[in-house]
C-alpha cells in the first residue's frame, strides 16, 4: 500500500522514546522527512543514533513544549530547517500516576502542563500554517485514561479528556480548510511509563509490580499489551493519504479491553 508519505515532513513531538520514536522510525521508513523534539538534548542524541543504526535520519530538536514560546520556536525552526510541515505527530509528555490519597491542586495543574498544554503549544502555532496551506494531517497520541477514570490517573486522564474534546473540536473548525485532526487512544504499551504505573498502583494496592503487570495483562482480551511499532502503525495510516476522509476520529488500542458500543 503507498501512503504516500514519501518525502513529507513529519513534526514528532516526544520522538525521542516509546511511541514517539516508533513513530519517528516508522515515518523514516517510509521515506518521510522527520523532525523529533524532545526536552532531553541527550535522549535526543542517542534516539539519533538509533535511528541512524535502522538507516533512518532524523533532525532533532530541543524544547520544553510545556512553554508556549518554546514550542512556537520548535514549530520554527522545523519549517525553516526542514521544511513546511506536513504531519504533526504529537507523543511528547505524559502525566505521573498519583494515587488518590496523594491528590493535591498543584498534581493537577502540573498534569494539564505536562499533557494538555505540551500539545496545545505546538497545535497552536502550527495550525495556522496548515491552514494557510490548506493542508495538513495532526494525530494526537492521547491514552485510553482520557475515556475511562481510572483513580491512579485522575489528573493525567483529564488532561487525555480535555485533548480529545479539544482535538474534535479542532477537526470540526478546519476540516474545510484540509486540514485532519485524529487521535489514537492506546491502552497500556511497553514503554517506560508502564513501569511508572505498575509502581503507583503498587503503592496503592500493595502488591508487587510483578504481579500487577501479570494480573493486569491476563484482564487484555488479547493477552498483552500493545507495542509501540502497533501504535506507530495505526498513526502511519491516520495520517497518510490512505485517511483521507478520516478527521474527528478517535481509535482505541487496548486489545479490545474496552468494550465495542454500538
Amino acid at each position: 500500500m503507498n501512503l504516500e508519505l514519501d518525502g513529507k515532513v513529519v513534526l514528532v513531538t516526544g520522538g525521542s522514546k516509546g511511541i514517539g520514536l516508533a513513530c519517528a522510525r516508522a515515518f523514516g521508513n517510509e521515506g518521510a522527512r522527520v523532525v523529533i523534539v524532545s526536552r532531553g538534548k541527550d535522549n535526543l542524541s542517542a534516539a539519533q543514533e538509533a535511528l541512524a543504526e535502522d538507516g533512518v535520519t532524523v533532525t532533532t530538536l530541543a524544547a520544553d513544549l510545556s512553554d508556549g514560546t518554546a514550542a512556537e520556536e520548535a514549530v520554527v525552526a522545523a519549517e525553516e530547517q526542514v521544511g513546511p510541515v506536513d504531519v504533526l505527530i504529537n507523543s511528547a509528555g505524559g502525566a505521573k500516576r498519583v494515587p488518590p490519597g496523594e491528590l493535591t491542586p498543584d498534581k493537577w495543574r502540573t498534569a494539564m502542563d505536562a499533557k494538555f498544554f505540551t500539545y496545545m503549544n505546538v497545535m497552536d502555532h502550527l495550525l495556522p500554517r496548515m491552514v494557510a496551506r490548506e493542508s495538513g494531517s495532526i494525530v494526537n497520541i492521547i491514552g485510553t485514561g482520557g475515556k475511562i477514570a481510572s483513580p491512579i490517573h485522575l489528573p493525567g486522564g483529564a488532561a487525555n479528556a480535555a485533548l480529545m474534546l479539544a482535538s474534535a473540536g479542532l477537526a470540526a473548525a478546519w476540516g474545510h480548510a484540509g486540514v485532519r485532526v485524529n487521535v489514537i487512544n492506546p491502552g497500556a504499551t511497553m514503554t517506560g511509563r508502564v513501569q511508572m504505573s505498575l509502581d503507583a498502583e503498587s503503592r496503592m494496592t500493595g502488591k508487587s509490580p510483578e504481579e500487577l503487570l501479570r494480573r493486569n495483562q491476563e484482564r487484555i482480551p488479547l493477552g498483552r499489551y500493545a507495542t509501540p511499532e502497533e501504535v506507530a502503525d495505526a498513526a502511519l495510516y491516520l495520517a497518510s493519504a490512505r485517511a483521507s476522509y478520516v478527521t474527528g476520529a478517535s481509535l482505541t488500542m487496548d486489545g479490545a479491553l474496552t468494550p465495542l458500543v454500538v
